[in-house]
C-alpha cells in the first residue's frame, strides 16, 4: 500500500488512486463493467489476484459496493466512485492531447483494442431487428488473438474468438497498430488502407458504413483536434 505519509487530501487521494492498475479498474467501473471476468477483459494483463485485491481496496475504501446479482456478484461504484469520472476523463483527453498513441510494441493489444470496441460502438447507427457480424482478424497479433467476431443483434454487441456461424457482413484485415491508430484518432481509415495495413471487405466504399458503426475511441476527438493544431 502506497503511504506518502502527509495529510494533504491529494497525497491520501493518490493513495488510494495511485497504486499499479487501480485507476484502470476505476475506467472500468465507468465504462459500465461490473462483473469480475468483464472488468478483467478490460485490463488483461493484470492477474485475477491482484485485481481480487484492488477491487477489495476500493470497497474498503468507499469507492466501490458489491451487490448480489443472481448467483454472483457485482461491483458498482458509490456516489464517492462516481465522482472520480470526470478525473478519470479528464486524464484520458489530457493524454490524447499532449501524448498521442506514441504506442511501443508492447502497448498493442488485440483484446483491449476489441474489447474497447465493443462498448464504443455505436450502436444506435445499427440496423434495428437485425443481426450485424463483423469479422477482424489481425495479421501480427499473439496466436489465440488473431481472429475476432463483433456480433451486434438487434443493437446488443457481443464479442466472440470463436466463430459464431452467423453470415458475416464485413471483414477487416490489420495490423494491430493500424487499427490501433485509426480508433485512437492518431490516423484514418483512408491512410492505412493506402499503407497497406488495412483493408477492408464490404461495408461499402473502403468500408464507410464500417466506421459509421464502429466510431471511434472516445478520446480519439481530442487527439484528432491535437492532430490539425500540430500536437
Amino acid at each position: 500500500m502506497i503511504d506518502y505519509g502527509q495529510f494533504c487530501t491529494v497525497a491520501r487521494g493518490a493513495e488510494v488512486l495511485g497504486e499499479l492498475w487501480t485507476p484502470l479498474v476505476v475506467r472500468e467501473l465507468l465504462c459500465g463493467s461490473h462483473r469480475f471476468n468483464d472488468i478483467k477483459r478490460g485490463v488483461p494483463r493484470m492477474s485475477a489476484t491482484l485485481l481480487t485485491q484492488r477491487l477489495r481496496k476500493l470497497e474498503e475504501m468507499g469507492v466501490i459496493e458489491r451487490r448480489r446479482a443472481g448467483s454472483g456478484l457485482e461491483y458498482h461504484l458509490t456516489a464517492a466512485g462516481e465522482e472520480l469520472r470526470p478525473i478519470v476523463v479528464a486524464i484520458g483527453h489530457w493524454g490524447a492531447r499532449w501524448i498521442g498513441s506514441r504506442l511501443k510494441r508492447r502497448q498493442l493489444d488485440a483484446g483491449f483494442l476489441m474489447w474497447d470496441i465493443r462498448r464504443f460502438a455505436q450502436l444506435d447507427r445499427f440496423p434495428a431487428g437485425h443481426r450485424v457480424v463483423i469479422q477482424f482478424m489481425f495479421t501480427d497479433a499473439p496466436r489465440g488473438e488473431r481472429q475476432w467476431w463483433l456480433v451486434v443483434d438487434n443493437r446488443i454487441p457481443d464479442l466472440c474468438r470463436d466463430d459464431p456461424g452467423h453470415e458475416v457482413a464485413v471483414i477487416v484485415e490489420s495490423t494491430v497498430r493500424a487499427l490501433t491508430e485509426v480508433w485512437t484518432g492518431d490516423s484514418d481509415p483512408d491512410t492505412e488502407i493506402r499503407a497497406g495495413g488495412l483493408k477492408v471487405q464490404g461495408g461499402g466504399r473502403n468500408g464507410q458504413q464500417l466506421w459509421r458503426w464502429l466510431g471511434r475511441s472516445m478520446f480519439a476527438p481530442t487527439r484528432i483536434a491535437a492532430r490539425a493544431s500540430g500536437g
